[in-house]
């Protein structure tokens, strides 16, 4: 056998300089100066770095960033050699090291030489110069440190820069010296983009970065849709469209391959397959984390609390997989909380990895089943911990493949529940209705059955769907009733809901009547903080206040307010509903200071605590509004009501009775500041809404037509008020009680247009009734009981009875000097009746003192051209004209 020749082996001198790597040409950079910057610091510029390593997710930029660097020392650092190899596998690595070795002139003694390791010792010699080694993708940590680590070269002038998928590889091989790739900035993503496809496909800025918005701003995702338009001429417009459409068309982009020179043969570069590796190697790896990531890929990507993800064996094992996943950066951890996000295309790439598996049903089934367990009550207490878990639960609710599974009902009436209690009423309403339609296959006493049905119609109450919440709760009680004890709690609770939608309904004595039997029963068999009973007397508080018992009401109220401020937290919903409802009473009282006091208080709360849309904190501020006008601060009670007002016409239906509400609220507050063309026109639009959607008797109904009588009058419709107004006094005379406020204050108000109609004795009978009435049920400073003698007086004087109007007037002036502040509007105003009934009477002195004290009160704290500023001034004017003139 012929021995084989004897060679000598080739060796590049000492100064030459090699470039192994990609071509650099016509390549589309990503940018990253500060990463690149970074590098260079570490590798060239702080003297001591040999190994630094680039991690970030597949599709990233890594091997981008890679060759920026390269490209940056072969322009600028003329003696430093540049090698790159990837390891994709040990064939790709040992490739690439024949490549060197070629280059480099390294010659075999015999073809069984490992050329991995002649190229090892050629750059670890002191004859190979300065260099730069890259080895890119080494996403394998077995495959890096059982097999490649060994062969890596290391000198005092070398550097390997290694690139890879998963963090905790960066730190085996470069420790601290690690850097991770980012996602792109909104300008370089927007830089990238044009640099791919031209200004001209872009369309305008703002579709262009919701494109890379949905695109996360990674340069594969970037690359793909590039090229897609391209491909198709299409704009990022359309691109966008598809994205938007079906979860199919999504996933469709996702997948389509296309042609890129900056990536490896045979790698795949749609960005849903180019995880295909790390998927694999994480299910093979570690198949905790790969169970973790097929459940979170049907979570909402943003925001995922710890609590929802699923129980695995132990403490120790839910760690380390939710490590693996960040390691590979699908999913980041939020600062040091237990609260994590994942790319929405990592989401989408699993999906399809999972739906190619056949096991989406089997997965959304898991998903379904764990959140039902793990999702938090409606409790104040859990309000932090469900708004959290929200977003999740209605991800998997909204799914086809959870349709038969009985747990998604669970869920679906907690998160009900839950949106209910934040105020999103036309929501739960749609989630109760799924809820109640799966539960119609139990029998209709079925306890699961009725509490869907009393949540149902408590969310249609909520909702404004009054008629239909009325109906439920009948028969839900009905049901109960039957077949439950009287002090049954489910019994009672549906009672007491029955009641509160018969008050919306205007049933106010049917209300009244089975609230005080929840009441008794409750009194009598629960502890006096017990919520439900609290809860109970409260809402019966609240219906004596409708029915005009107002002694009752507060006496009672005071008593509920007392318990909670001494058993619950300042912040308590329940807690503030209560201050919020006795600051009512307090104002129908005429006890208005205490009322502005106690709203500020629970408004102040409520914008500390809940979202501007909030009902809650939107129905304080309207009802600080309505007592900032009756304490006469007019302006601060149009500009909050206006507030209140824009956002609810933003999020409320049109017939919603809290829009409703606040609307007719501002119009009465557009009236007393003499805005009244503004106040009719609202007014009109809320009476046609209330006309169309409630009966004839509802009490919200016949508020807004007298209060657009009242705004008719205003404007000198007067005709058009009283018509008005004798339709609601005798639908109220039909329907409510002799001595119930609501009909008394519409009897006063059609007195007053007698009166502006020349109706003079009509008004007269009917005012002195009304007087009659209030005098025998209301305290002697009740602002009604005053207003009713104010309007009586002018009347008297209207009919020529000028020493009873005097009498009467002087009183009424005494109790309200005594009770109201100086500037109040209702003060001044019978400050300035009784100066013209002076006038009237020959008590000319007296009349011009008491009316320029309302002037000048006037000119101090109302705008120049407020029609009660300018209806003193007026009078003052002539008076002092008549007097002059000797007329008086």
């Amino acid at each position: 056998m012929r021995q084989k020749e004897k060679r000598t082996r080739q060796t590049p001198g000492l100064s030459a300089v090699y470039h192994v790597i990609p071509s650099l040409e016509n390549r589309h950079f990503t940018g990253r100066e500060s990463t690149l910057e970074e590098l260079k610091q570490k590798l060239f510029f702080q003297g001591n770095t040999e190994k630094v390593a680039l991690f970030g997710l597949g599709g990233i930029g890594k091997t981008q960033v890679a060759l920026q660097l390269a490209s940056w020392v072969k322009a600028h650092i003329s003696d430093c050699s540049i090698f790159w190899a990837p390891a994709l596998s040990l064939e790709s690595f040992e490739q690439a090291c024949s490549q060197i070795a070629k280059t480099l002139q390294i010659d075999r003694y015999s073809d069984g030489e490992n050329v991995i390791e002649l190229v090892h010792q050629h750059l670890s010699s002191d004859k190979a110069g300065k260099w730069l080694f890259i080895v890119d993708n080494a996403d394998s940590g077995s495959l890096l440190f059982d097999d490649l680590y060994q062969y890596f070269p290391a000198s005092k002038t070398g550097m390997t820069l290694l690139t890879t998928r998963d963090h905790e590889v960066a730190l085996s091989f470069a420790g601290r010296d690690t850097i991770k790739v980012e996602k792109m900035t909104t300008e370089e993503g927007v830089a990238f983009l044009t640099k791919i496809i031209g200004p001209d496909s872009l369309c305008d800025q703002k579709s262009t970065i919701r494109l890379l918005e949905e695109l996360n701003f990674l340069p594969l995702a970037i690359s793909q849709a590039a090229y897609y338009i391209i491909r198709n001429n299409g704009t990022t417009i359309r691109y966008l469209q598809l994205m938007k459409k079906t979860t199919n068309d999504r996933m469709r982009l996702a997948t389509r391959e296309f042609h890129d020179i900056t990536r490896y043969p045979k790698m795949s570069n749609a960005v849903a397959t180019t995880w295909q590796i790390s998927f694999n190697q994480i299910k093979a790896s570690d198949p905790s984390a790969a169970y973790l990531l097929e459940f979170i890929s049907y979570l909402e990507p943003k925001g995922i609390p710890r609590l929802v993800l699923p129980t695995l064996d132990s403490e120790e094992e839910m760690e380390s997989a939710i490590g693996t996943l960040c390691n590979y950066g699908f999913l980041t951890r939020r600062n040091d909380l237990d609260i994590f996000d994942i790319h929405s295309l990592v989401q989408l790439s699993t999906q399809l990895w999972i739906r190619e598996a056949r096991k989406t049903q089997q997965i959304i089934a898991t998903v379904t089943r764990s959140m039902d367990k793990c999702f938090p009550s409606a409790e104040y207490k859990n309000r932090e911990i469900w708004r959290t878990c929200l977003p999740h639960a209605l991800g998997i609710l909204t799914r086809e493949e959870s349709k038969d599974i009985s747990e998604r009902y669970n869920l679906l009436f907690k998160v009900g529940k839950c949106v209910l209690a934040d105020g999103r009423a036309k929501e739960a309403v749609t989630f109760f209705e799924d809820v109640c339609a799966w539960d119609e296959h139990y029998d209709e006493e079925h306890p699961d059955r009725l509490t869907s049905q009393h949540e149902l119609a408590g969310a249609y109450r909520s909702n404004g769907r009054i008629k239909q919440a009325v109906e439920l709760l009948e028969h839900v009680v009905a049901v109960r009733e039957r077949t439950l004890d009287k002090e049954h709690p489910d019994r009672l609770t549906s009672q007491h809901e029955l009641a509160g939608a018969y008050k919306s309904n205007g049933q106010i004595r049917q209300a009244v009547e089975l609230l005080e039997h929840v009441v008794a029963v409750q009194e009598r068999t629960l502890e006096e903080e017990h919520p439900n009973r609290l809860a109970s007397q409260h809402e019966l508080a609240g219906v004596y206040e409708s029915n005009g018992q107002i002694r009752q009401a507060m006496e009672l109220l005071k008593h509920v307010v007392a318990v909670k401020e001494r058993t619950l937290e300042e912040e308590h919903p329940s807690r503030l509903a209560s201050q919020h409802t006795l600051a009512g009473i307090f104002k129908s009282n005429g006890q208005i200071k205490q009322a502005v006091e106690l709203l500020e208080h629970v408004v102040t709360v409520r914008e500390r605590t809940l979202d501007k849309e909030h009902p809650n904190r939107l129905a304080s501020q309207h009802e600080l509004a309505g007592a900032y006008k009756s304490n006469g601060q007019i302006r601060q009670a149009v500009e909050l009501l206006g507030h209140v007002v824009a956002v609810q016409e933003r999020t409320l239906e049109e017939e919603h009775p809290d829009r409703l509400a606040s609307q007719h609220e501002l119009a009465g507050a557009y009236k007393s500041n003499g805005q009244i063309r503004q106040a009719v026109e609202l007014l009109g639009h809320v009476v046609a809404v209330k006309e169309r959607t409630l009966e004839e008797e509802h009490p919200s109904r016949l508020a807004s037509q007298h209060e657009l009588a009242g705004a008719y009058k205003s404007n000198g419709q007067i005709r058009q008020a009283v018509g008005l107004l004798e339709h609601v006094v005798a639908v109220k005379e039909r329907t409510l009680d002799k001595e119930h406020p609501d009909r008394l204050a519409s009897q006063h108000e059609l007195a007053g247009a007698y009166r502006s109609n020349g109706r003079i004795k009509q008004a007269v009978e009917l005012l002195e009734h009304v007087v009659a009435v209030q005098e025998r049920t209301l305290e002697e400073e009740h602002p009604n009981r005053l207003a009713s003698q104010h309007e009586l007086a002018g009347v008297y004087k209207s009919n020529g009875q000028i020493k009873r109007a005097v009498e009467l007037l002087e009183h009424v002036v005494t109790v309200q000097e005594r009770t109201l502040d100086e500037e109040h509007p209702d003060q001044l105003a019978s400050q300035h009746a009784l100066a013209g009934t002076y006038k009237s009477n020959g008590q000319i002195r007296q009349a011009v003192e008491l009316l320029e004290h309302v002037v000048t009160v006037k000119e101090r704290t109302l705008d120049k051209e407020h029609p009660s500023r300018l209806s003193s001034q007026h009078a003052l004017q002539d008076m002092k004209q008549s007097i002059k003139e000797g007329s008086l």
